[in-house]
């Protein structure tokens, strides 16, 4: 009789479990307090729905912990909520978060996927996927719905084939001389950028008025103004090219002062959505084939990396970061 030898958990599929830890746990405990605080009865049972199936991706996750006998990560829990404390933001605003927070889930399940072999962690994956995709179109249908989601510009359908003719297609960088239209590929990657900095600073805003760290407070007053910065510059582009920047009235935090959230949940939704701010900046870059452009967004990636990079000093500081699963120190063990 041969015993089948134990598929063995690989550092990747680890890292990956630990980061869905992380995020799921952060989700869980943000939206069940979102839930409780929305009026309107259709955004309340979306998020509520949600709910369920956040605990259900959560549950999955210590379950594969619990397997391999790796330590369950620390994550986010109840103790980083205030139930009593009044909403921080309005019923539109919570469903922009959810909606916000189901994109990072699709690039995270998506990359991840790549990356994994074993199958139950594969079907955490895509579980988590599926989910984002279906919470997405959720709130995006919602949003929608309720006239409070604008849309990208418009454009003529093309009628005929064109090839690139000439080298300065790609030009741009002189300031003096007359720049191209954009394309719809570069209109795209701008308009979605502006659409979340609105999101970030609508977010910073409301994490500004209950933090209560005074430096924490600094930092979210910070990214406030940079998100600020990034979509008055977005917005100068388009106009540019006679495009109209995208915005909205609705979705914003309330006028209360007493945190919801604890600091460091705050600071960690910060972090996440500042390290995808970085992700889809670069994603722009290189679908962009005009020279300004690229400065302008690469001047961006290195404003919100250096706002980023120094949130996780504040972190590591006030010891809210935890450490990722790491790999062996050899060199540490043979002494």
């Amino acid at each position: 009789m041969t015993t089948e030898a134990k598929i063995q958990l690989t550092s990747t599929e680890l890292g990956t479990i630990w980061m869905t830890y992380q995020s799921t746990s952060a989700s869980l405990v943000m939206f069940d307090l979102f839930k409780e605080k929305t009026i309107n009865k259709e955004a309340q049972n979306i998020l509520a729905d949600y709910v369920v199936e956040c605990q259900n991706i959560k549950n999955k996750t210590v379950d594969i912990f619990n397997n391999e006998d790796a330590v369950i990560p620390m994550g986010f829990e109840e103790s980083d909520i205030v139930r009593e404390a009044p909403a921080l933001f309005d019923d539109f605003f919570n469903i922009m978060f959810l909606r916000q927070m189901m994109k990072l889930n699709f690039g995270h399940s998506a990359v991840s996927l790549t990356m994994s072999y074993m199958k139950e962690v594969n079907d955490i994956l895509m579980l988590n996927f599926e989910v984002a995709n279906n919470y997405y179109l959720k709130a995006t249908n919602f949003l929608l719905e309720n006239g409070v989601l604008p849309k990208p510009p418009y454009v003529t359908m093309p009628t005929t084939v064109e090839f690139i003719e000439g080298r300065n297609y790609m030009s741009g960088s002189n300031p003096l001389a007359e720049k191209r239209a954009l394309n719809t590929i570069e209109v795209g990657y701008i308009t979605e950028s502006i659409e979340d900095n609105i999101f970030g600073m609508q977010m910073m805003t409301g994490f500004a008025q209950v933090a209560k760290e005074s430096e924490v407070k600094r930092y979210f007053i910070e990214g406030k103004e940079l998100s600020k910065k990034i979509i008055t510059e977005l917005s100068k582009i388009l106009l540019q090219s006679d495009i109209q920047p995208p915005s909205t009235w609705a979705g914003k935090a309330t006028n209360s002062t007493i945190p919801p959230f604890s600091d460091k949940l705050m600071m960690y939704l910060t972090s996440i959505v500042s390290s995808a701010s970085i992700g889809y900046t670069a994603l722009g870059t290189s679908f962009s084939m005009r020279k300004d452009l690229h400065l302008k967004l690469g001047r961006m990636s290195k404003d919100i990396f250096d706002f980023s990079k120094e949130g996780g000093k504040i972190m590591i500081k006030h010891k809210w970061m935890e450490e990722p699963p790491q790999m062996e120190d050899r060199n540490q063990l043979t002494k």
